[in-house]
């Protein structure tokens, strides 16, 4: 009998797809010219993309915020401490925590407060200045299929704005609602917002800013403006009760010292008109004067106290912020990578030549052979039908 040889089944199916790995790669050297024509569409595109994309600079800067914790307590410590109870060790967190400050900088109040910042740049090689919406607005550019793809859009709202009524366009911010932003605006501050990226490390509490723009003057600018006012919005939410007691014991100092100031005028002129009298009445009203003198100098004198005990407060709960890396002028831009660029296009023609070499060309064929098939048989059954009269 003769003998049967088995093969091993993985070792026949390892030969089989080297088989067809080789059966590809002799398809693509067979057609490695149409893969070149497509490599050299790849840089052309390339290019065009890469130069049609406008520069952007980006600043960073990091800086670390002063962690602030009100401890609780107070007077209920002493009848806690009688339950075993230790407050003094329970703390409640500030409410605006560093996770909480890039909603703050997205918001509309924040971003809509940047628009008149003043910016100095370079246009056309020219040094201006404007506001930050007017060079928002007219002096950036965007990337030529941006207009083309837009276009379409502005047709359809100047075909709607047909069947509308009239209303007078408002452009600019003189009359500025955040609330009720008009488009013109909305674009600007969507703008900001896109151009602003403020992250916070959870575990050190760092916090990274970016800015980008198409000016380097103009990044710095904005990174320290957005610094600045942070800075001034944490500072005033964690001081306002503070400012709000402060403001209280002023009024209060300032009703004390009137008060004190006027009674000892009175103290004063009874006193001198009453030189040498010796009448009792005349003593007891001296006396009631001089005790409600020393009465309003005690409020006065106390008033003081927490007058500048409020002072001190204030300052205590003034939060520290510590620039760790300041914003600096960059020197080079961040985008495009024109290299980058040239290459992804460059592999991404070449994957598309190779891909209609290897089964472009058999789908389109397999479609077309059937379509051929039916006009071939068409003609044949008209001649036999004359043959059969």
């Amino acid at each position: 009998m003769e003998e049967k040889k088995y093969a091993d089944p993985q070792y026949l199916e390892e030969e089989y797809d080297e088989i067809d790995i080789m059966e590809l790669l002799r398809k693509l050297l067979k057609d490695w010219k149409l893969i070149l024509k497509w490599c050299g569409v790849g840089v052309v595109v390339g290019l065009v993309v890469a130069f049609s994309i406008p520069k952007e600079y980006t600043v960073s800067a990091k800086m670390a915020p002063e962690s602030v914790s009100k401890t609780g307590g107070g007077s209920l410590g002493s009848l806690a401490s009688l339950a075993g109870i230790n407050l003094g060790s329970m703390s409640t967190a500030d409410a605006v925590y560093p996770d909480l400050y890039p909603d703050i900088v997205s918001s509309t109040p924040f971003v809509v407060d940047l628009f008149p910042v003043q910016v100095q740049f370079k246009y056309k090689k020219e040094d201006m200045s404007s506001d930050l919406y007017t060079y928002l607005k007219e002096y950036t550019r965007v990337p030529w299929w941006g207009a083309v793809m837009q276009a379409p859009f502005d047709a359809l709202g100047w075909f709607m704005g047909l069947f509308r009524e009239e209303e007078e366009p408002v452009e600019g911010y003189a009359t500025l609602n955040p609330s009720a932003l008009t488009q013109e605006q909305e674009d600007i501050a969507k703008a900001i917002r896109e151009s602003v990226s403020l992250a916070v490390d959870k575990k050190t509490s760092v916090i990274s800013l970016t800015v980008t723009a198409q000016d380097p003057h103009v990044a710095a600018v904005v990174a320290r403006e957005v610094i600045s006012r942070l800075q001034t919005f944490v500072t005033n939410y964690r001081t306002e009760k503070a400012r709000q007691d402060l403001e209280y014991y002023e009024t209060l100092y300032e009703e004390a010292k009137q008060n004190y100031f006027a009674s000892q005028q009175r103290y004063a002129g009874y006193v001198d008109r009453n030189q040498g009298v010796v009448l009792q009445r005349v003593r007891t009203e001296q006396e009631r004067l001089q005790n409600e003198m020393n009465l309003n100098y005690q409020l006065y004198n106390a008033c003081a106290q927490q007058l500048q005990a409020a002072k001190a407060k204030v300052q205590q709960e003034t939060p520290v912020f510590t620039i760790i890396n300041p914003p600096q002028v960059p020197l080079k831009r961040s985008k495009p990578n024109k290299p980058t660029i040239l290459l992804a296009c460059v592999f991404l023609a070449a994957v598309i030549a190779a891909v209609w070499i290897l089964w472009g060309r058999d789908i389109i064929a397999g479609f077309r052979k059937p379509e051929d098939e039916e006009a071939a048989e068409q003609p044949e059954k008209g001649s036999e039908a004359p043959a059969k009269e």
